[in-house]
């Protein structure tokens, strides 16, 4: 395991050398923190919804109206995670990126900064927002709610796995017994 700062820090999960804003369909699961029911139960296949769950379910379909070149496929409410795919579409240049300022004394650490700090309108940035939305709101209306810090992604590479993935969103509910 990693130190950073003399602290272990536990690696990232992304893929190695993938821009999470390049065009695609990502696969992402996030659960909340210690797989609480924050989100409602399954009763007969069906997800019933607490007030957490309803404002999970809503503010993810609010993503494509928030941040620049996303859409949605499938996605699912669940007593304890969510499942959803996000679309990451083409997007141009961000301009801070597509300029190189004259150099000054802290340009080496501004690089540095711009390698680690989270790109606009990635899959990272996009989760984030989405998870601090929610529990936002979830707290300003009075209801206990927590995520678990980080989130799970699998790119989906063809047509074939993501008709695959979409099929096992949607037939979530009726296999919870199985999760």
């Amino acid at each position: 395991m990693d130190k950073y700062q003399n602290k272990y820090r536990i690696g990232s999960i992304r893929l190695p050398h993938w821009d999470y804003r390049w065009a695609g369909a990502y696969f992402i699961t996030i659960c909340t923190k210690n797989r609480e029911h924050y989100f409602g139960e399954i009763v007969n296949g069906q997800m019933q919804f607490s007030n957490t769950g309803i404002i999970a379910d809503l503010l993810w379909y609010q993503i494509p109206y928030h941040t620049q070149n996303a859409d949605l496929g499938a996605f699912v409410v669940m007593p304890n995670h969510i499942h959803g795919i996000l679309i990451i579409n083409d997007h141009p240049v961000d301009a801070l990126h597509a300029t190189h300022p004259q150099s000054s004394g802290s340009t080496k650490k501004n690089e540095n900064m711009a390698k680690i700090s989270p790109k606009p309108n990635s899959v990272s940035t996009i989760i984030r927002s989405y998870k601090s939305a929610v529990t936002k709101h979830a707290h300003r209306l009075g209801f206990e709610f927590q995520w678990q810090s980080r989130f799970y992604d699998h790119i989906i590479r063809d047509e074939q796995s993501f008709q695959r993935i979409s099929d096992y969103i949607l037939n979530n509910p009726q296999c919870w017994n199985e999760d």
